[in-house]
């Protein structure tokens, strides 16, 4: 089963921080780059972060500095740390691999940071 699970959003305030997690099946997991996506209301999906098998990472220049991705390899999951919250970063996030093509989008995981 190709799965994508999004999980840690929620209500942030401004300056705070949240944590997302990605569960992926181990067929997108496995050799791929893992990429953070975000889509705000009437904006188009854009790239937030990515990471590597090897681990070398990339950022937005809108999060770099604030944001972390890191992944476990033993449990398939890829993360985003995220600190010092503003309120352009709300939108719902999304994980997947460095398209195109992309898997099937999950269901994302809402975040809205309060000023």
């Amino acid at each position: 089963q190709v799965r994508l699970v999004e999980s840690g959003g929620g209500l942030g305030q401004a300056g705070g921080s949240l944590r997302l997690s990605c569960a992926a099946s181990p067929l997108i997991f496995g050799r791929n780059a893992m990429v953070w996506y975000r889509q705000a209301p009437g904006n188009q999906r854009e790239f937030v972060a990515s990471i590597v098998a090897d681990g070398s990472t990339r950022y937005a220049d809108s999060v770099k500095g604030r944001f972390t991705i890191s992944r476990d390899d033993a449990w398939k999951t890829v993360y985003l740390q995220m600190n010092s919250l503003k309120p352009e970063d709300t939108a719902v996030y999304y994980c997947n691999i460095d398209g195109p093509p992309f898997y099937s989008w999950g269901q994302g995981t809402q975040v809205t940071v309060s000023s």
